[in-house]
């Protein structure tokens, strides 16, 4: 087995490991909220979207941050770093007894979000252009692979042991990634790309480079919207199952309807990206955009539990390819010497679609229900869709003039 093999199934099983235990705690963040006082639906779903939705503004922030360090001095330790950071953070959440002290973690948390965005950095340095689609899915699979169990096993444990026990496994699991990454992982730096590191550029043009190519920064402003549809509904998923079901099982219910998207993503994430090697990677993404407008209307009007997740599961299917081609696209088009700053600010992006999402939809929530989260949600795929199919045109054009 080759070392770029070996790396990968390694950073496989860590994303595995970040994603559970990221997504753990997704399906009873509302709930834990609710355990510090006696607040109304209103004030929960309000505050559910800035706890969940603060981290990822740090988040976008020091995303670039980090990819530019990558470039510059290799990317295991920021790896180690990121796991070990939030893995202190999340342990120390089982102790909150407020808003503010849940509020103040998750900021911190938000310095040190980066694993996954720096791991698809990490291997697509190491991959050739013409199969990053399919090597970046392989990847992919090891956080849908998270989604899918963590969000289940995380709702089960809080119905079982409490949320307190729950965050306490849930920073394990992370040092356990830590130690894999840590001891697994051998970045081996080609001359070229250590000369590279050498050479000296401004944050302007990394910048300048991203607005000059117009699909690629295309597709950043599509991965921002894609996450603010996604992440619009996230921290409202366990009060709208409560909404839908009288059991006293709710976290598992909704970590339930959680991992049916992952489920999704698991069944197709690998085969997505080897079809955008295939036939190129922003066709696929417009065809995943018209998916995903289309199976999530029917959750917005669903009064059964599993047709619900059934729709959830199809639109698994549909998102799960979004992430591998649009960093493939970025692999394809970025200059190598600032190729990990570039995955960066499009990492950026989709933190501010994080941060974005669950605030619209919280608001949006407490003003005209959860059901029309999800309308907005299709809303937003169909601007994106139309927005990259503008793009395209507008770039054949430029090259038909250009010729």
């Amino acid at each position: 087995m080759t070392t770029r093999t070996r790396n990968l199934y390694i950073l496989m099983l860590a994303n595995l490991l970040m994603s559970a235990s990221m997504t753990m705690i997704m399906p009873f963040l509302s709930l834990y909220i609710e355990t510090f006082g006696d607040y109304s639906n209103a004030y929960v779903q309000r505050w559910a979207g800035y706890i969940f939705g603060v981290t990822f503004l740090i988040a976008f922030i020091f995303s670039p941050i980090w990819g530019r360090i990558g470039d510059k001095h290799g990317y295991k330790g920021i790896l180690i770093l990121t796991s070990v950071g939030l893995s202190i953070c999340i342990f120390l959440m089982g102790f909150a007894h407020s808003v503010t002290y849940l509020l103040i973690l998750r900021i911190f948390m938000g310095v040190v979000t980066g694993f996954i965005g720096v791991s698809n950095a990490f291997i697509a340095r190491q991959t050739p252009r013409n199969e990053a689609g399919k090597v970046l899915g392989t990847l992919q699979l090891g956080g849908v692979t998270g989604m899918l169990f963590g969000p289940l096993i995380g709702g089960a444990m809080a119905d079982l042991f409490g949320f307190k026990d729950t965050f306490t496994i849930t920073g394990i699991a992370m040092m356990i990634a830590a130690l894999i990454v840590a001891f697994g992982v051998k970045e081996i730096r080609t001359e070229e790309q250590k000369e590279a590191a050498k050479v000296v550029y401004s944050r302007r043009a990394v910048l300048k480079q991203i607005f000059t190519l117009r699909v690629l920064f295309t597709v950043m402003v599509i991965t921002a919207l894609i996450q603010i549809a996604n992440f619009s509904v996230q921290p409202l998923l366990a009060l709208y199952v409560g909404d839908m079901t009288k059991s006293d099982n709710i976290a598992f219910l909704s970590g339930l309807a959680f991992s049916a998207t992952g489920f999704g993503n698991l069944v197709m994430t690998r085969k997505w990206g080897q079809l955008g090697d295939k036939y190129g990677y922003e066709k696929i993404l417009n065809i995943l955009l018209i998916m995903a407008a289309v199976f999530v209307i029917p959750q917005a009007f669903a009064t059964n539990l599993w047709v619900f997740i059934f729709f959830r599961f199809l639109f698994g299917i549909a998102i799960g390819g979004m992430v591998p081609c649009t960093t493939a696209y970025i692999r394809l088009a970025a200059p190598g010497v600032m190729q990990g700053e570039m995955l960066g600010y499009n990492q950026s992006a989709r933190f501010l679609g994080n941060v974005i999402g669950p605030i619209l939809g919280g608001t949006l929530a407490g003003f005209t229900g959860i059901p029309s989260v999800f309308l907005f949600m299709s809303f937003m795929f169909l601007v994106a869709f139309f927005i990259l199919l503008y793009a395209l045109r507008s770039d054949r054009k430029r090259h038909v003039n250009v010729d």
